[in-house]
């Protein structure tokens, strides 16, 4: 899950170290506290409602205290909730899960399969306003329902008796497995949500739990979080670590120093001290399945819908240097917004999808300033805006390393004659609901994938897509990207063609400007063991052990 899916850009916010758990002076050791993991965190939970979750912080959580169908171990997806690993009859359309009886959630209630269509319904119900409803179409009539064609009851799920839980979907779904792992997917206990209504998922006492752990004491504001043991969780015996604790940090360098005083056991670091600290016991990168780049807001800033405007804002930002100089924290220049070494041709297990759209990529988000310059002048001329100055805000985080992000990115769009970029850092909760609103010229933003399937990124961008916030618009990419989910999705060979032909439209046309694939530094002490990142980007915290 990661939106919407969007992203922290590789920071962290603020929190004074003397709030710290357990901190005293950062210059003193602290002893770690037994069973206990101790992780730095880029910003707070925003909701724990799994139907209105839309980023990489709250589908961690979720992901720790919450269980759905299946759940990714390593690259794998294995059973959960269900016994199995189903396969689909009816010629791809239907999908029957036996789920387990033992299961139950933090209440004393068994975990049902009424459970599961409570939760499904309520999430595409257009009442619910969930961002992510439209990752539910191709499930039986999913489409109309969030469209308010069709009552929320005609969804095609259903329970087949109290342990049997079945979906029928209006076309095979090639990636339907990855997606049954997904925090969007989860059952959610009908009482619990009826009893808060709007409040649920907004603070501990809202929520009951069925997975690994439990959320204690927290509300959306805190700047720190436990999670504890949860004993009733249906493969407790599989679970070593009894507490986890979450710090929200504003700053490497106070990230780092509490780290080495042995007050965090997981340290996120960016920037000059991610630099700094590159090669040192502990160190290490997590490649992530995810991207950032920028969206312009046609709707706005009519001269965006230039392509050739587009196109020069994309050339005139040098992605290497942005990545090596200034992030310093594992990221890698991205030509597409679909991350590389996620997905594979079918016929060609070598040919990693972006290296079929690099061609494209590279000759449209590889730093050319003559070229920017160039395209920039001819895209004013078409629009009628020669001579004419812009002045645009440039809407990100405030996090001290999407600060210096920003700047940076400041510093090469004005190397474009007449153009002045301000910048707009906002808390992480505020930059979602502008981008939401359409309240900005340009915006940074990532996605993080759900599932290890280009389709993940493709549908991002379609014309009425909730996550396109620039409201790019492209028939040939929108007619392709539903090809490939419909009347190719069954043909494997035909399915990847389609979607390296809508990327290589998306990256041509420049619809968004790629900026990197997002990596992040860890320090980790030693005492952690057995870190298990799925391709989904969250961590699957069953396999987590600690050596104290």
């Amino acid at each position: 899950m990661k939106l919407n899916k969007l992203l922290v850009a590789g920071a962290t916010v603020l929190l004074s170290a003397s709030a710290l758990v357990g901190c005293g002076s950062s210059s003193s050791k602290a002893q770690a506290p037994k069973d206990t993991v101790r992780i730095s965190e880029k910003d707070v939970i925003a909701t724990m409602d799994s139907s209105l979750n839309t980023d990489i912080i709250g589908t961690q959580n979720l992901t720790n205290t919450m269980e759905g169908l299946y759940r990714y171990k390593g690259k794998d997806i294995k059973p959960a909730l269900a016994t199995k690993v189903v396969q689909p009859t009816n010629n791809g359309l239907t999908y029957t899960f036996p789920l387990r009886k033992d299961a139950k959630w933090s209440n004393g209630d068994p975990v049902t399969a009424q459970d599961f269509v409570y939760a499904w319904k309520r999430t595409v119900n257009p009442k619910t306003k969930s961002q992510y409803a439209y990752i539910y179409e191709g499930i039986a009539n999913a489409k109309d329902i969030t469209a308010g064609k069709k009552p929320v009851d005609s969804l095609g799920v259903k329970a087949l008796d109290k342990h049997t839980f079945q979906v029928t979907l209006e076309k095979p779904m090639p990636y339907f497995s990855q997606l049954m792992a997904s925090a969007t997917f989860y059952p959610q206990n009908p009482k619990t949500v009826n009893k808060w209504g709007k409040k649920y998922g907004t603070n501990s006492k809202t929520l009951v739990f069925n997975g690994p752990y439990k959320l204690v004491k927290w509300s959306s504001a805190n700047n720190s979080w436990t999670e504890i043991k949860n004993n009733d969780y249906w493969n407790a015996k599989d679970v070593k670590v009894k507490k986890i604790q979450y710090q929200v940090i504003k700053d490497a360098s106070t990230s780092l120093n509490l780290y080495q005083a042995n007050k965090l056991d997981r340290a996120l670091i960016t920037g000059d001290t991610s630099k700094q600290m590159k090669g040192s016991k502990g160190y290490g990168i997590q490649k992530q399945n995810s991207t950032f780049y920028i969206q312009m807001n046609q709707q706005k800033d009519t001269i965006f819908k230039n392509q050739k405007v587009r196109q020069a804002l994309s050339l005139a930002i040098n992605r290497e240097q942005l990545t090596k100089k200034v992030l310093g924290n594992g990221t890698t220049p991205a030509h597409s917004f679909t991350p590389s070494n996620m997905s594979f041709d079918p016929q060609n297990k070598s040919k990693d999808f972006t290296s079929e759209t690099a061609k494209t990529g590279k000759a449209n988000a590889t730093y050319d300033l003559a070229k920017a310059k160039k395209l920039w002048k001819e895209g004013l001329a078409e629009t009628g805006n020669t001579g004419k100055k812009f002045n645009f805000v440039l809407l990100g985080d405030d996090t001290d390393i999407a600060k210096q992000q920003n700047e940076y990115l400041q510093n090469q769009l004005e190397k474009l004659p007449g153009m002045k970029v301000t910048l707009n850092n906002v808390p992480f909760k505020s930059r979602l609901s502008r981008s939401d609103n359409g309240d900005f010229d340009l915006v940074v933003t990532g996605w993080n994938a759900d599932f290890p399937d280009p389709i993940n990124f493709l549908t991002l961008f379609t014309s009425n897509a909730s996550n396109n916030k620039g409201k790019w618009n492209n028939p040939e990419y929108d007619s392709l990207v539903n090809k490939s989910m419909t009347e190719d999705a069954n043909n494997p060979a035909a399915r990847w063609k389609d979607m390296v032909a809508a990327q290589n439209i998306a990256n041509e046309q420049q619809g968004v400007i790629p900026l990197y694939q997002n990596g992040e530094a860890w320090m980790t002490h030693s005492r952690v063991k057995d870190l298990d990142y799925g391709p989904s980007g969250s961590y699957n915290m069953v396999s987590l052990r600690v050596k104290d």
